[in-house]
């Protein structure tokens, strides 16, 4: 097994991390070399087969060129076959170069990570009493084996902390420079093979076995080999299938008109004549706006399994988010200690202190920062008893001497004082209910099994998360926070964010029936987490985004996984998604519309001379028959390129509602797919004939 180690380079953030990151692969003069290269290489009719359109267009290329070589052969004048057989194979090259660009930045950062890895040896702890380790290569190292790691290694493989604590650079992985803490326990305790140790050390329990490893995995995401056509693309590829069959059908026909009306047709110009009625545009297009998508997502430092799930976050009606780190920024910290009546405000916030000293939590520490701003500093006496927060008693405090401070959910303290509701003065439940429905998080202080005040946490919502909601609001998404707080905070907080609804007190099972329940209703459903009871919500959510940083299960779970470890990043993978179905779409609208305009600019030139009565509709005035076919061909071709950049960087998205984005693409893709062949097949027409090509 090897393992990725990459140099510090300086600091960066926002998007100039994300364009130093391994995964952004730029359009570069090498990756369009390496397009170019593969574009011949895709001229293979096996793997075109796929693609009925440009399948077909390759087989109208090939009995072109082989009448070109009869026509030469035979003395014959071929100058107008051999025009036409060579923008034939244009269209097919250009088809395939537009895939090969898509394809090649991921290829060009598989490329990247692989020039990156070392071999590196592990340290494997066979005695954890002795601490007798042995040096062991790393692609020998199995599931289940515990391994040290220190300060200046790299980490050989995936696993999970089991001992100890340590600040990790992972720039190797996410392209960020800063360290991040990993802990034994929590979310925080999956560790990445390739990233580096910076201080501290810690144990490690293998969980990757050889060739399993995230960075294999993310290598073979990247390069995308295992692409498979999502069922929008499969849907597509039938109704050009079917498209390409009518034309064919209509083509044929033309034959017994051509008798009819004394036109003598040339096979070869019908032939032509039949890849520029098909679809081809959006035949050539079609995979390059799958793979496009799937590289927007790289560049926001997500990867995703496969283009199915790209796609299913495009279709997305329920989206599930975390309330902490994702509406708010997760750091509850503490703003004040209200006293019960008859206990000095002091003797509380001292009583809050105390049973803060062993919490290393973010909001223990913010208590005994309270206390320290306000002049109180304790320091926990020898031989305290630390009393760590559990599951069961949702509280934890401090035991010192024959004394004992507890801090806690209220109604978990009430209970532990085997306090009545009704027993607790009015003054503390009055705090209690202004803190929650202010969106604090009220815990209960207790010292001596004496109720003597409460604790207010209060958590920040982010801002822009409501203009960002308000967004997906008009898009037709419904947003559903999800917390664990009780239902009076929930609502406080859902209220601020301008969420849809909201979930409190929500366990593993409840998210659980809360996404069978939505899909039951036919809805698609996206959800973010990282810790390993998240695990069963995002293996049944449609669009399960698991955090990098999170438990090892979580990411096997999920479909796609987050580089950054940010849960707002669900916001934009289902835009990136959105933007995918709305590119596909309007290249869509063009094309038939494109098709429909050529028809309509072809065929009285062919036939106006035959059938007077066409001459009406011969608004073109194209210069001969010839001439328009050719014309038509070179305009075929031409479109796809002049597309690629679109198909790559995507339609700009909106925020709009389906009817209006359903109107903007008729009025800018219909309308243009009708105009654009009138235009540029009489341009050409002109510079063929001027130049008498035809």
């Amino acid at each position: 097994m090897t393992t990725l180690q990459a140099p510090l380079d300086e600091p960066q953030t926002g998007e100039g991390r994300r364009k130093a990151s391994a995964l952004t692969g730029g359009l570069s003069a090498a990756i369009l070399t390496r397009a170019a290269k593969d574009a011949f290489v895709k001229l293979d009719p096996r793997k075109l087969t796929g693609n009925p359109v440009i399948f077909a267009t390759w087989i109208v290329a090939l009995l072109s060129t082989v009448s070109a070589v009869a026509a030469l052969a035979n003395h014959q004048a071929a100058g107008f076959a051999i025009q036409v057989a060579a923008w034939l194979w244009a269209t097919v090259l250009f088809a395939n170069l537009a895939e090969s660009v898509a394809e090649g930045r991921g290829k060009a950062a598989a490329d990247s990570l692989r020039a990156t890895r070392v071999t590196t040896n592990a340290k494997l702890i066979i005695d954890d009493k002795t601490g007798t380790i042995i040096p062991t290569a790393a692609h020998k190292l199995v599931p289940g084996e515990v391994i040290l790691v220190e300060a200046g290694d790299v980490i050989p493989t995936d696993g999970e902390i089991i001992e100890g604590m340590a600040s990790v650079n992972e720039a190797a992985i996410t392209g960020e420079s800063a360290p991040v803490i990993r802990e034994s326990g929590g979310d925080r305790s999956a560790v990445t093979g390739g990233t580096t140790v910076v201080s501290d050390w810690i144990k490690v329990r293998v969980t990757a076995s050889p060739g399993g490893t995230f960075l294999d995995r993310m290598i073979a995401m990247v390069e995308g080999a295992d692409r498979r056509k999502t069922p929008n693309e499969i849907a597509l590829a039938v109704l050009l299938a079917g498209l390409t069959l009518i034309f064919l059908i209509a083509v044929v026909t033309l034959l017994g008109l051509g008798r009819f009306s004394g036109v003598a047709l040339d096979p070869l110009v019908l032939g032509a004549l039949f890849i520029t009625l098909i679809p081809t545009t959006i035949g050539g297009l079609l995979s390059a706006v799958g793979i496009a998508g799937m590289d927007r997502l790289m560049k926001h430092n997500v990867l995703a399994t496969s283009g199915r799930a790209v796609e299913a976050a495009g279709d997305v009606d329920t989206l599930l988010l975390d309330k902490t780190g994702t509406i708010t920024f997760g750091n509850r910290m503490a703003t004040e200690v209200i006293a019960a009546p008859g206990v000095r405000p002091d003797a509380a916030l001292r009583a809050a202190v105390s049973a803060s000293l062993a919490d290393e939590t973010p909001e223990g520490r913010s208590i005994v920062e309270l206390g320290r701003n306000q002049g109180i500093v304790i320091e926990a006496p020898e031989g305290a008893t630390s009393i760590a927060f559990s599951a069961t008693t949702r509280q934890s405090g401090l035991d010192a001497g024959g004394m004992s401070w507890r801090k806690g959910a209220v109604d978990a303290v009430y209970r532990s004082l085997a306090l009545d509701p009704k027993q607790v003065p009015a003054e503390v439940t009055a705090a209690v209910d202004r803190i929650a429905r202010s969106g604090g998080t009220p815990l209960a202080v207790s010292e001596n099994g004496v109720l003597v005040g409460v604790i207010h946490l209060k958590d920040v919502v982010k801002p822009n998360v409501k203009e960002r909601f308000a967004d997906l609001r008009r898009m037709g998404l419904r947003t559903v926070m999800i917390t664990g707080d009780n239902p009076v905070t929930a609502a406080a907080i859902a209220s601020e964010a301008g969420v849809d609804d909201f979930l409190a007190e929500a366990t593993p099972e409840d998210k659980l029936r809360l996404i069978r329940e939505e899909q039951g209703r036919g809805r698609l459903v996206a959800m973010c987490g990282d810790g390993a009871n998240d695990a069963p919500a995002l293996a049944q959510a449609d669009v399960g985004v698991a955090m990098q940083t999170g438990a090892q299960a979580a990411r096997e779970a999920g479909n796609m996984v987050d580089l950054d470890s940010d849960p707002t990043k669900v916001i934009e993978i289902v835009e990136v998604g959105k933007q995918m179905l709305i590119t596909r779409g309007a290249l869509t609208t063009f094309s038939i519309a494109n098709d429909v305009a050529k028809y309509f600019a072809i065929i009285p030139a062919m036939f106006v001379v035959a059938l007077p009565a066409l001459g009406a509709l011969n608004v073109m005035r194209l210069h001969s028959p010839q001439s328009a076919i050719l014309s038509a061909v070179i305009f075929n071709a031409l479109v796809i390129v002049a597309l690629i950049p679109l198909a790559l960087k995507g339609v700009k998205y909106r925020a709009i509602g389906a009817g209006k984005l359903l109107s903007r693409n008729l009025t800018v893709y219909g309308l243009g797919g009708l105009i654009a062949p009138f235009v540029g097949i009489k341009l050409i027409d002109l510079i063929v004939s001027g130049l008498g090509l035809a």
